[in-house]
C-alpha cells in the first residue's frame, strides 16, 4: 500500500463528532499519494512552512507552560488546580512522565513539523533542480533546514534527550531505531547550529513581502541564541552558571549578533506597539509565526493563534479561560526608586497601582503594557476597564491578567465560536531580545560599558512609551537610565542588571523559566518565589478606602460591607517546589518511552 502524506492540517475536532463507524469508513481528503508529493517540493516546503503554526492550547509551540507558568512570571490560571494538565508545571512537585499528558502531545507535534521538514528537504533533493532550478532549489534547502532547526531547539529546549532524526532517516525508514540518547546535549546543540548555520550561509537579508519567510538575519539571531544557551554550560545546575562559563561561545553570540545590530531590524519606538497585531511585522520582529484575521484572508475563522487561546481575560473577551495570570512577584519587579529598579527590597510587600490614584511608588511603565490590573483601562481602552470581575478563580490566581498576547478589545477576536481565538503574530525572535542576549555575552566578556549602552537605549525607549497608549498611568510611572557606578563598575553588577532588564522587557513572552535555568539560578529563584507568593494579597478597597468594582463584597443593612477586606491567593504553592539536578528539563513523556521499550532512555531522576 502506498503511503500516504497529509498536506493540510487535519481537522480534529471535526473528526471528534463523527462515530467510529463513520471515521473507519471516511476517505481522507486533502492529502496525496507519497509519488505526487515528493514530486511537488515547493508544495512540500509550503507544508514545512505550514507547521509552524499548526498548534493548539494543549501542544502550544510558544512553550507559554513551560517557559511562564513554571516560572515566578506567572500563575497557571483558568478555573482552578484541575484545569489542564498545567498544575504540574506550576508546583513542580507532581511532575511526572504521564502528568501532564500534554507533554506527549507537545513531542508528538513537534516531531510531525521535523518530519514534515524531513520530507520537504528529500522531495527537493530528488525533484528540486528539475522543477525549480539550482538556486532556487539551494534557498529552499536553507529556508527548510532553519525550519527544523527551529523545531528541533524547542525539543531540545523542553526534553533535552531528544532522538535526532533527520532526512536520512526518514528515507532509510529508521526512526524507530533511533537512539535518544545517541548525541550529547552539547552534539544536539551542534547539530541545531549545523541547520541554521546552512540557513545563515545561503538565505538573503529580509526582502519585502516576505515576512514570516526564513532569512539570514533570522539565522544570525537563532545561531546567537544557540551559542548563549551553550555558553553557560551544560543545562543542570551542578554544570552551569558564572564558573561554567564557555567564552568562546560567548565570542560567537556577539559575532552572529553583530549581524543584526547592521540589519534594517530595530526598536519600535514605542513598547506599546510591539503586541499590537497592526505592527506585527514591524522591524522590531525577527522571526514570527504569521497569525491573520479572517477579514484580512478571506477565510472562514483565519489563521487563528491556537497557542494563546486561553489566556483571554474573563469576562472581556467572548470566551476568557482566564489563563497565564502575572503573579504579585512580577508586578512588584516593575517597582522603580528614582526611577531605577528596587533590587534588594522590590518584594518586601504587596503593591500595585490604581488608576487615577498615584502614591509614592513608582512603576516602570512595561508594567501597563504587561499586565492588566482592575480600574485600567484593558489593553489602553476605557471603554473596556478591567475590573475585580474580571478573574475566573481570585482565590487560586488572583486578579492579574496578561496582555501582550491579545489584541485590544474593539478589534474583536478572529475566532469566536466554542473557543476563542486571536490573530496577534507568535514572536519567535524580536530585535529587543537579539539586543539582550548581546548585553549578555558582552558583560561576560567584561565589555561592560558596551553593555549598558544597549541597556540605556531598552530602558530610554520605555521611557517614551507612556503618551501614545497609557498616559492615564503617566503620573505613577518613573524610570531612569543606569549611571556607570555603581550599576556598571564591575560584573556582578552588571549582571543583575542585565538580568532584571530581560526579565522586565521580556515578561510573559514565554521565556523567564529559560534564562532562570541558563544562569543555573533556578531552584534558588523559584523556590524563593514558592514562599513569598503563598502570601499575595489584593485588597477589596482602593487607596481612598472606596471598594473597588467588580470586589465580591456583601453589604448588611446599613450599606457596610460585611466580607473579607482582601482576597488571599497563591496558597497552593505550599506543595511546591523545584528540584535541582531534575527539573531543570522536562520528563520524557511516558508513551514515547513505552513506543518501543528500550530504546529511549529518562532525563535523570525522573522515575
Amino acid at each position: 500500500m502506498k503511503k500516504i502524506y497529509s498536506i493540510l492540517a487535519a481537522c480534529v475536532l471535526g473528526l471528534t463528532l463523527t462515530s467510529c463507524d463513520d471515521f473507519l469508513d471516511y476517505t481522507p481528503t486533502a492529502v496525496v499519494d507519497e509519488d505526487k508529493a515528493f514530486s511537488d517540493p515547493e508544495g512540500m516546503v509550503t507544508s514545512a512552512y505550514a507547521m509552524l503554526g499548526d498548534c493548539w492550547f494543549s501542544y502550544p509551540f510558544n512553550l507559554f507552560p513551560y517557559g511562564d507558568i513554571t516560572s515566578d512570571d506567572c500563575l497557571k490560571g483558568g478555573s482552578g488546580p484541575n484545569d489542564t494538565g498545567y498544575h504540574a508545571m506550576d508546583i513542580w512537585t507532581t511532575l511526572t512522565s504521564t502528568t501532564p499528558g500534554e507533554m506527549d502531545e507537545l513531542w508528538y507535534r513537534l516531531y510531525c513539523a521535523v518530519s514534515r521538514c524531513n520530507r520537504a528537504l528529500l522531495s527537493l533533493e530528488r525533484n528540486g533542480e528539475s522543477k525549480l532550478g539550482a538556486e532556487t532549489t539551494r534557498q529552499r534547502v536553507a529556508e527548510v533546514k532553519f525550519l527544523r532547526g527551529h523545531f528541533y531547539y524547542k525539543l531540545l529546549t523542553v526534553f533535552r534527550k531528544i532522538p535526532w532524526i533527520d532526512e536520512r532517516v526518514e528515507d532509510d525508514g529508521t526512526q524507530e531505531s533511533v537512539r535518544n540518547d545517541q548525541y550529547t546535549y552539547e552534539e544536539l546543540f551542534g547539530k541545531i547550529i549545523s541547520d541554521f548555520k546552512v540557513a545563515y550561509d545561503v538565505l538573503p537579508v529580509k526582502e519585502p513581502g516576505q515576512d514570516g519567510r526564513a532569512n539570514k538575519v533570522a539565522a544570525a539571531a537563532y545561531l546567537a541564541k544557540c551559542y548563549l544557551n551553550l555558553a553557560w554550560g551544560n543545562g543542570y545546575e551542578a554544570g552551569t552558571g558564572v564558573d561554567h562559563i564557555n567564552t568562546n561561545y560567548m565570542d560567537s553570540v556577539v559575532i552572529y549578533t553583530d549581524e543584526v545590530v547592521n540589519s534594517d531590524y530595530g526598536y519600535l519606538e514605542d513598547y506599546g506597539d510591539i503586541f499590537l497585531p497592526e505592527y506585527k511585522n514591524s522591524k522590531e520582529s525577527v522571526f514570527a509565526v504569521q497569525c491573520s484575521d479572517y477579514e484580512d484572508d478571506h477565510t472562514t475563522y483565519g489563521r487563528a493563534n491556537w497557542s494563546v487561546m486561553l489566556n483571554g481575560c474573563w469576562g472581556m473577551w467572548s470566551c476568557g479561560w482566564d489563563f497565564h495570570k502575572p503573579s504579585q512577584n512580577l508586578v512588584n519587579a516593575f517597582k522603580t526608586k528614582d526611577g531605577l529598579p528596587m533590587f534588594d527590597n522590590y518584594n518586601d510587600s504587596v503593591d500595585y497601582p490604581i488608576n487615577g490614584q498615584p502614591t509614592a511608588q513608582k512603576w516602570d511603565p512595561r508594567l501597563f503594557h504587561t499586565v492588566g490590573m482592575p480600574s485600567f483601562p484593558y489593553k489602553y481602552e476605557k471603554e473596556y476597564t478591567q475590573t475585580m470581575a474580571n478573574s475566573r478563580d481570585a482565590t487560586d490566581y488572583g486578579y492579574y491578567t496578561s496582555l501582550k498576547e491579545v489584541p485590544q478589545r474593539s478589534k474583536g477576536e478572529t475566532f469566536n465560536d466554542s473557543w476563542q481565538a486571536f490573530a496577534t503574530n507568535d514572536y519567535v525572535i524580536r530585535y529587543t531580545d537579539v539586543m539582550l542576549m548581546r548585553a549578555e555575552a558582552l558583560i561576560e566578556l567584561g565589555r561592560l560599558s558596551e553593555a549598558r549602552v544597549i541597556i540605556n537605549d531598552i530602558r530610554r525607549r520605555a521611557a517614551n512609551s507612556v503618551n501614545k497608549h497609557i498616559e492615564y498611568a503617566a503620573d505613577q510611572c518613573q524610570i531612569a537610565e543606569y549611571p556607570v557606578s555603581p550599576y556598571f563598575d564591575n560584573k556582578e553588577n552588571a549582571r543583575k542588571c542585565l538580568r532584571w532588564e530581560r526579565r522586565l522587557e521580556m515578561a510573559m513572552e514565554n521565556g523567564r523559566f529559560f534564562d532562570l535555568r541558563r544562569w543555573g539560578v533556578a531552584s534558588q529563584t523559584l523556590n524563593a518565589y514558592f514562599a513569598s507568593e503563598q502570601n499575595s494579597t489584593y485588597s477589596f478597597f482602593d487607596h481612598n478606602g472606596n471598594v473597588m468594582e467588580g470586589a465580591p463584597v456583601s453589604y448588611d443593612e446599613n450599606g457596610n460591607v460585611t466580607s473579607a477586606r482582601e482576597q488571599h491567593y497563591g496558597q497552593y504553592y505550599r506543595d511546591a517546589h523545584f528540584t535541582a539536578g531534575k527539573n531543570e528539563f522536562f520528563p520524557i513523556p511516558y508513551n514515547q518511552l513505552f513506543y518501543i521499550p528500550g530504546l529511549y532512555t529518562q532525563n535523570q531522576n525522573y522515575d
